[in-house]
């Protein structure tokens, strides 16, 4: 049993029922809207998993479903769905890492007053990723795109009543929004240029062949209009997964909820814009035989992905806060996706962003297990002897920190990260985007030795973690589940049968290697791993913090460079003190035009009208009423004056009749005599 493409929008639907019960439900009504995620989210999984099914029959096959939407004069904008090894993979993905995260979240959050709500925005970010996973439009891609950030908006400052949280969730809707404009730019181009947004179309979509052919011709500026585009849409990509220059509001995600920094760190918002990119990785690619073209779109994204990964891994070095450790790591991760697709395999980036999912998932619900039980403790200063008071939790945690570090070899994220390294090690345009990568590989090792030796060894530092417990099977049983998921995956892809990279280019038989070929680059890595392992716990754990107050090891030798790091390299100052103070000036300059332009225009304007109507009313009262007034009175006198001969006596009138006869006749005499 399968499900066909134009059945694929039940998956999306499912969710987005669920956050309709949730937001029509009372307050009171927190079991319903609970149990109704919980079931949206199980039957979209049971869904996903048909969708791959389907999938995974033909995965050459691009199966669409295109309908019209509307018409807009000669145009009819079409939207639909699409169904291929890349949506089904990530659909299954996303819901069952989601499942995991929403029966954490009832532990987590069941003394929260706002439950049901929690419940109905979490059902809504669900449904707006997976909608974004299912179309074959980039118009509805656009769509969910933008309901994603309306969703992380509300849970990032879902406890708005913090300052701390409300003005996280402005920040990184409004981050967002930058790059989303460059990603709208582009989409109205493509419109514009080949009169359909559609992936595929048989035939006719922008990145099937004659599409592309078109899109690689140069512009009058020596661009590619794919490279052009594509650059546009990569801003959006930039924005939502937190690549530099954008990649500020990521960190500050953390004030929300623990299970929402989870669901967007790991399944849902920052691989919205890999997913993109992975998506169109077609169109990123039709300039790469133009040699004349200037710059790439490819190479573009393989350069800020690889300082976005160098870039996170260094600033999490100095962290304290837990969740704030993991958020730079994300940032870091995130960078060498980028740095994959950059580089040309993007299959190896969907392989990391799959495994990185479940292990991110796991450590970001750890950390929350251990805040929970520590009484929301977060710096991990504070922490310390954990691993005897929470086993099931240290235990998971671990495996998910093996994979982040990409330890081998039963751990999935060291096949996903070797996959990367040897693409960038194979990338002929240049070798720099490989040695940030393996530097990262280094701090990547280094940081999470000491957020594990100062959160779980030593004693306790605190009230807090001296008297924290393990938490309830709600909680526990999900970070079990996520840290197997992270070792079973470590076998569908490795050099020697890489299932998953053949399924995905659409290849139906599977052809492996031997694990000698590029074992000397796996070895470098190996090593570099062990060497940041061994100076972590040199530092951190062979001589474990007596006290919160304790100095910091590493600070103690390099002050001025930890203090630059934890201080995220001023970043926030740098914009607040450019764009913040030039976005002030402006609104400056618009609260000036208001006040004294527009505002003093208007009173100007009000002024004269009320001095037309005075001169108005003078002119009406003593030019026009006066002059009617008096010729009225005098109208009147004479008619008093007239009335005063209409006696009613018959005698009087025949009188003045005889009178005015005579008077005639005189005339008449008079006049005759002349």
């Amino acid at each position: 049993m399968t499900l066909a493409a134009q059945h694929l929008w039940l998956i999306p639907a499912l969710p987005l029922a669920a956050a309709a019960v949730g937001a029509l439900v009372p307050r009171s009504g927190r079991t319903i809207a609970a149990g109704a995620a919980l079931a949206a989210m199980a039957g979209a999984f049971l869904l996903s998993c048909l969708a791959l099914a389907g999938a995974l029959a033909d995965p050459a096959a691009h199966q669409v479903f295109n309908f019209s939407w509307f018409d807009l004069g000669a145009t009819t904008l079409r939207l639909g769905f699409l169904l291929d090894p890349l949506t089904a993979f990530m659909c299954v993905m996303v819901t069952f890492v989601s499942f995991l995260i929403f029966v954490f979240s009832t532990g987590y959050m069941q003394e929260d007053a706002n439950f049901k709500q929690f419940f109905c925005f979490l059902s809504l970010f669900a449904a707006a990723m997976l909608g974004l996973l299912v179309a074959n439009s980039l118009l509805l891609l656009f769509v969910c795109w933008e309901l994603v950030g309306l969703a992380s908006y509300l849970l990032i400052g879902f406890w708005f009543h913090k300052p701390s949280a409300a003005a996280a969730a402005k920040k990184a809707f409004i981050t967002t929004r930058i790059g989303d404009l460059g990603f709208l730019l582009g989409l109205l181009w493509l419109q514009d240029s080949q009169g359909t947004l559609l992936f595929y179309d048989g035939g006719a979509g922008f990145l099937e062949s004659a599409s592309l052919a078109q899109l690689a011709q140069l512009l009058p500026c020596g661009l590619a209009a794919s490279t052009a585009i594509g650059l546009l849409l990569f801003c959006g990509a930039v924005g939502k997964s937190g690549q530099f220059p954008l990649h500020v509001w990521l960190p500050d995600a953390m004030e929300g909820p623990t299970p929402v920094s989870a669901l967007i760190h790991a399944a849902t918002m920052v691989a919205a814009g890999v997913f993109l990119i992975a998506r169109v990785f077609p169109l990123m690619a039709a300039d790469q035989g133009l040699t004349e073209v200037p710059i790439h779109a490819l190479t573009v994204v393989a350069f800020i992905g690889a300082i976005t990964a160098l870039l996170g891994a260094l600033i999490a070095v100095a962290q304290n806060d837990i969740k704030r450790i993991l958020a730079f790591s994300t940032v870091s991760q995130l960078g060498y996706m980028m740095l994959a697709l950059g580089v040309g395999s993007w299959v190896a980036a969907i392989f990391h962003l799959l495994t990185h999912a479940f292990f991110k998932a796991l450590l970001f619900l750890g950390a929350g297990s251990v805040i929970h039980a520590a009484h929301h403790e977060q710096d991990i200063r504070s922490l310390g002897g954990l691993s005897d008071k929470m086993k099931i939790t240290f235990l998971t945690f671990t495996i998910g920190t093996l994979a982040l570090v990409g330890a081998p070899l039963f751990f999935s994220g060291f096949w996903s990260k070797e996959a990367i390294l040897h693409a960038a090690h194979g990338w002929q345009v240049s070798h720099i985007p490989f040695y940030a990568a393996v530097v990262g590989v280094v701090l990547t090792a280094f940081y999470n030795t000491r957020l594990m030796a100062e959160t779980f060894f030593g004693k306790p530092r605190s009230h807090a973690s001296e008297h924290a417990h393990e938490n309830k099977p709600a909680m526990t049983l999900p970070l079990v589940v996520l840290a197997v998921c992270t070792i079973l995956l470590a076998f569908i892809n490795t050099p020697a049968w890489p299932w998953l990279d053949a399924t995905l280019l659409g290849q139906t038989e599977v052809h492996g290697h031997s694990l000698l070929e590029g074992a000397g680059l796996m070895g470098l890595s190996v090593l570099l791993v062990a060497i940041g392992i061994g100076a972590g716990w040199a530092l951190y754990g062979r001589r474990p913090r007596a006290r919160a107050e304790s100095p910091d090891p590493l600070a103690t030798r390099a002050p001025g460079v930890i203090a630059a790091l934890a201080n995220r390299l001023g970043f926030d100052e740098l914009y607040a003190a450019t764009f913040g103070r030039l976005s002030s000036g402006f609104a400056s300059f618009c609260t000036f035009l208001e006040t004294y332009a527009w505002d003093g225009a208007v009173r100007f304007l009000a002024q004269l009208g009320v001095y037309t109507g005075v001169v108005s009313r003078e002119n009406d009262e003593a030019g026009l009423n006066a002059g009617f007034d008096a010729t009225s009175a005098k109208l009147r006198g004479t008619g008093v004056a007239y009335s005063k001969a209409q006696t009613g006596e018959a005698h009087g009138y025949l009188r003045t009749l005889a009178l005015g006869f005579v008077f005639l006749l005189i005339l008449v005499i008079l006049g005759g005599a002349r």
